[in-house]
């Protein structure tokens, strides 16, 4: 599948036309929220400092814990589509099979 990335790649260009579906949560098994964006730093950078108000700033989600990376935002929506149909379970083993320890991966994709 196109895109795929392993989660603890280092973003070399932040600003590359194309799109993202990330993880946040706010703990290892925590709660968990699957989003999508053109500019991955600049999106969990709002997550992080609050200024995105709804479920992530209610439930305290800062934590990146996996990303996709894709050649265009068409196919990064219908990504998170996707994965928003998926079970719970199907999430957390996806999350564990990149990132078992659950790491916060934003420091790995900030310059």
């Amino acid at each position: 599948m196109a895109g795929l990335v392993p989660a603890i790649h280092v973003l070399q260009n932040s600003h590359m036309a194309g799109g993202y579906v990330y993880f946040l949560t706010n703990r290892p098994n925590g709660v968990l929220y699957v989003g999508v964006t053109n500019d991955l730093v600049r999106r969990i950078f709002e997550h992080r400092s609050g200024f995105v108000a709804g479920f992530t700033k209610r439930h305290g989600l800062k934590r990146l814990v996996y990303f996709e990376i894709f050649d265009d935002i068409p196919s990064a929506i219908q990504r998170e589509r996707n994965i928003k149909h998926w079970a719970r379970a199907w999430k957390v083993r996806t999350i564990v099979a990149a990132n078992p320890e659950w790491n916060d991966l934003y420091p790995t994709i900030i310059k």
